[in-house]
């Protein structure tokens, strides 16, 4: 099991990037590529957590998050992902592929628990409704306060849990694993990487311009590595 040493900064993490993710700053620190790097970055490697964290971006770019649309929770997830990662030697067969099922379930039950701070909120708003329809700043402070609170703790809850569950899972099962690291690895890249194209076909199909940025985009990308060669 992950030490409390490790464990209780990758909570804090958890709790502030799943703040990000709705409430506040929205300041974009909770995508996977961030999240996931500065989750690697505490555990003293950050390519290995940048490695997950673009991995499970191909994945998040499928996410809409729109109005009151359902969606996974990316930002205590995504730290759950590339802690794991980070954690196994870089020769462990199946380890990307393990940080990447276990962000991905934590994506999908964190995700649940966004709404049941949504229906929290509401219940709390509902028994405001009359000092908020006077405008009573005191209300809307408290309303405010005290979601962003609940929504820290959901995070840091969310990262906790999932890494207690996953910490020791993810050792058992690679203990066990039978795939190469470059079959695994090859799998989880394509599986990322078609749901990643899905999701840029699907913007520039019905988005008008859009597919002059990609080539704009990926004219840029090719320039780099050439100068870089």
């Amino acid at each position: 099991m992950m030490q409390l040493l490790e464990l209780l900064p990758m909570t804090i993490l958890g709790a502030i990037l799943g703040l990000d993710v709705v409430s506040f700053p929205q300041a974009m620190i909770s995508r996977p590529i961030v999240a996931a790097t500065l989750a690697g970055s505490l555990m003293g490697e950050p390519l290995r957590g940048l490695i997950a964290g673009v991995t499970l971006e191909l994945f998040a770019l499928e996410t809409l998050p729109f109005g009151a649309s359902r969606y996974p929770e990316w930002g205590s997830a995504a730290v759950v992902g590339g802690a794991i990662f980070a954690g196994q030697r870089e020769t462990t067969a199946g380890a990307l592929t393990v940080a990447v099922f276990a962000a991905l379930v934590t994506a999908s039950v964190s995700g649940w628990s966004m709404i049941q701070h949504r229906k929290v909120l509401g219940r709390w708003g509902g028994g405001m409704r009359e000092l908020l329809a006077r405008g009573s700043s005191s209300a809307v402070t408290r309303l405010q306060i005290g979601g962003l609170t609940l929504d820290l703790l959901r995070g840091a809850l969310m990262t906790f849990v999932a890494l207690a569950v996953f910490g020791p899972l993810s050792r058992n099962l690679l203990n066990t694993w039978t795939f190469t690291n470059g079959q695994s690895r090859a799998f989880v890249v394509a599986l990322a990487g078609a749901v990643g194209a899905g999701a840029v076909w699907k913007v520039v199909h019905t988005t008008s311009g859009a597919r002059w940025y990609l080539l704009g985009g990926l004219a840029v990308g090719a320039l780099m590595l050439v100068s870089r060669s």
